[in-house]
């Protein structure tokens, strides 16, 4: 069923990024057959939006200072497939959705795509760290992270060096540089998550105010990354956008054909 919604407004008050390197085949068993994961450096790119929105509500009353609050947390893998002409299209396909708005998981396949579980949040932040607790009946994420302070970006300054005390921190990192890391996320717009029945719903993103700022991981766990086969899934960085405006719409391009879901083996 695909979601035919009038555009969207909100704005992301934070989004924390959190990226792991996973192997492919691997990643590949978490996807619908008619999507590929999108290969950075030879590894699949998932991870962990911990996601706060604040005023959504229609584009048409953007003007309102009113809207739905919550927090959210999304597990996605970055994907790609080809349109029914052969065009390559690139997103992400999100697996699990959870929400602390029990709205939200009344209105999911309905009013916002894929099934949304609920979950508690636990949250405490400052303009230099985020710590950010969630906790559902089947999944758990931990998330502990230091926002630099000052990053310039250019084509040659490393993302490593703003994370470089970070324990574990990868000598090869997904991204070599901010610049890298913001044009992969922002050319990838479309989120596709599946349905009861195993369609896929999908909502595609514009902003006026793209901004990432690097951060260092201090502490990230995930019970889905974690239920992975051991050394399959490795934490490599995080990201994080704070108080961007943001357009939700319906996506231009019809879905990828329809595939049942393979699902985390921690859920069976």
């Amino acid at each position: 069923m695909r979601l035919h919604l009038p555009d969207l407004a909100a704005t992301i008050e934070r989004r924390i990024l959190i990226n792991y390197r996973v192997d492919p085949a691997v990643a590949q068993t978490l996807l619908p057959a008619s999507l590929r994961p999108q290969l950075v450096d030879g590894s699949a790119v998932a991870g962990v939006c911990l996601i706060r929105l604040g005023t959504l509500r229609p584009a048409a009353l953007v003007c309102l200072p009113l809207g739905w609050h919550a927090e959210n947390a999304a597990h996605r893998i970055a994907v790609e497939w080809n349109d029914s002409d052969g065009t390559l299209r690139t997103g992400v396909y999100i697996p699990e959705r959870h929400t602390a708005s029990w709205l939200a998981v009344a209105a999911g396949e309905r009013l916002f795509p894929g099934i949304h579980h609920h979950a508690h949040f636990a949250t405490d932040e400052s303009p230099t760290r985020l710590r950010v607790n969630m906790t559902s009946a089947s999944t758990s994420v931990s998330a502990d992270v230091l926002v630099a302070a000052e990053v310039r970006v250019a084509a040659e300054v490393r993302v490593a060096a703003a994370r470089s005390d970070a324990p574990g921190a990868p000598e090869n990192p997904l991204f070599a540089t901010l610049a890298d890391a913001s044009d992969f996320f922002r050319t990838a717009p479309i989120g596709w998550s599946p349905t009861r029945t195993g369609a896929l719903q999908g909502l595609a993103l514009s902003t006026s105010r793209w901004h990432l700022e690097a951060a260092t991981p201090v502490a990230v766990t995930s019970s889905f990354f974690d239920a992975l086969p051991p050394g399959s899934a490795t934490l490599d960085s995080a990201y994080v956008m704070r108080n961007i405006p943001v357009i939700w719409s319906t996506p231009a391009t019809a879905a990828p054909t329809r595939a049942a879901t393979r699902r985390n083996p921690a859920h069976r």
